[in-house]
C-alpha cells in the first residue's frame, strides 16, 4: 500500500486540487443540465396528460351521445368480448 495518498497525481505530475476542481466544475455543468432536461420533461409530461384527459373527455362525450347511458368508458377493457 503507498504511503502518500497523492502518488496517482504526483506520477502524472497533476495537482490534486485542480484535477478535483475540474472534475467538480464539470459534474456541476451536468448536474445544471440534467435540471434543464428534468424540467422540460415534466412540463412535456403534463402536456401530454392534459392531452390524453381531453381525448378521454371527447371520447366520453361521442359514446354518451350515440348509445345509452350504461356504457362509458370505465366499463370498457381491451379484453371484453
Amino acid at each position: 500500500m503507498k504511503q502518500d495518498p497523492y502518488w496517482f497525481f504526483n506520477k502524472w505530475g497533476i495537482e490534486p486540487t485542480e484535477s478535483l476542481n475540474s472534475r467538480v466544475d464539470a459534474l456541476e455543468e451536468k448536474y445544471a443540465s440534467l435540471l434543464m432536461d428534468v424540467k422540460r420533461l415534466e412540463e412535456e409530461n403534463i402536456e401530454l396528460t392534459n392531452a390524453l384527459y381531453e381525448s378521454e373527455n371527447r371520447l366520453q362525450a361521442q359514446i354518451d351521445n350515440h348509445h345509452p347511458p350504461q356504457y362509458n368508458l370505465d366499463k370498457y377493457s381491451l379484453g371484453d368480448k
